[in-house]
């Protein structure tokens, strides 16, 4: 969250949240907590991925044998499941702008639907990946297994420190080289493409450690899926978020935004009702694909949004309750051939 969006909606920085999702740790105030969520995964395709094997091979625990009358007999396979722990250092409490050190519901949902993918096609395997307002790291981990890259991006030195510190820890577990997850600072206020430096400034001088290098840049603008997970709880920075989106998605290859959100509710005076503002305002930026024929007809770009089904997604990560509040949504944006860019 960004201290100026703070700032015209009237939020108190030194206010102090705490999400369900950390109810069980000690309340540590200020020292970094390590929770370990577990995951089955029932699928023979990803747990290879996670396995110690040397050679690849896939091992049949289905025996033959031969019955008193010399009959074939086939021992039934029996379901395997495969547990694995992934480590994620946060905060249990944090001031509002330190939000992204803490580890969000959306984010755990978002991850059962990446290691959902991963386990039952192929359609991430190979492709590089962006992660916008990354916090600890979580979702861009669960992916780091199968794509090529994966940019890790949010803002602030403490949130970025904290993402490395995850992807270092967790690296043996997903059998990914460290150098595949890329954490970088992106202000969604600022034009895209970010400043550039120079690799050696990024070697040597410690304040520009998280920008971006040309190469980098390339390459973002090159990933096929963008990633978001609880980014959407104040007006102003959903605008900046899809500011930013409209400028990114543009260039390069086509992308495909999957969006997981929690929707908070508030009674409103002006409604006298109890009602999730923040997410209607998300809504308001979305068109159904028959909207957005009718506006690219009339030369103005848009944004498709499709709500994906959770009863089709598996609950992989145990330490979360699902509930109504959340949602993840598939995001495209068609661009209207009678606008030119100016960025």
């Amino acid at each position: 969250m960004e201290a100026a969006s703070m700032e015209e909606e009237g939020v108190d920085e030194q206010q102090q949240v705490m999400r369900e999702v950390h109810l069980r740790c000690q309340p540590r105030f200020s020292v970094p907590y390590i929770s370990h969520f577990s995951f089955s995964l029932p699928h023979d395709s990803l747990s290879e991925r996670f396995s110690n094997s040397s050679n690849g091979e896939r091992h049949s625990s289905c025996q033959i044998g031969l019955d008193e009358d010399g009959d074939l007999v086939l021992a039934r396979r029996k379901k395997q499941s495969f547990n694995h722990i992934l480590s994620i250092q946060h905060k249990i409490i944090s001031s509002i702008p330190s939000v992204g050190l803490q580890v969000w519901r959306a984010a755990l949902v978002l991850a059962d639907f990446i290691l959902h993918k991963v386990s039952t096609s192929s359609d991430f395997d190979g492709f590089s990946s962006l992660e916008l307002g990354a916090g600890t790291g979580f979702v861009s981990i669960a992916l780091a297994s199968c794509a090529k890259v994966v940019f890790v991006t949010d803002i602030g030195t403490e949130i970025l420190d904290n993402c490395v510190f995850n992807a270092h820890v967790n690296s043996n577990v997903f059998k990914y080289q460290e150098n595949s997850i890329r954490v970088r600072e992106l202000d969604w206020r600022k034009a895209w493409p970010p400043d550039i430096r120079s690799t050696s400034d990024l070697q040597t001088l410690d304040r520009y450690k998280y920008s971006w290098t040309s190469s980098d840049i390339k390459e973002a603008e090159e990933s096929s899926i963008l990633l978001a997970a609880d980014v959407i709880y104040i007006d102003d920075l959903t605008d900046s978020l899809f500011n930013i989106l409209e400028k990114l998605m543009s260039c390069g290859s086509e992308k495909v935004l999957y969006l997981a959100l929690e929707k908070r509710y508030n009674f409103s005076l002006n409604d006298l009702d109890v009602v999730a503002n923040g997410y209607l305002h998300f809504k308001s930026y979305l068109k159904s694909e028959e909207e957005c024929k009718t506006l690219l007809e009339r030369g103005s770009s848009c944004f498709v949004g499709k709500l994906i089904d959770l009863d089709e997604v598996p609950k992989y990560v145990t330490e979360y309750e699902r509930g109504e509040d959340l949602e993840i949504w598939q995001i495209m944006y068609r661009r209207s051939r009678n606008i030119t860019k100016n960025w």
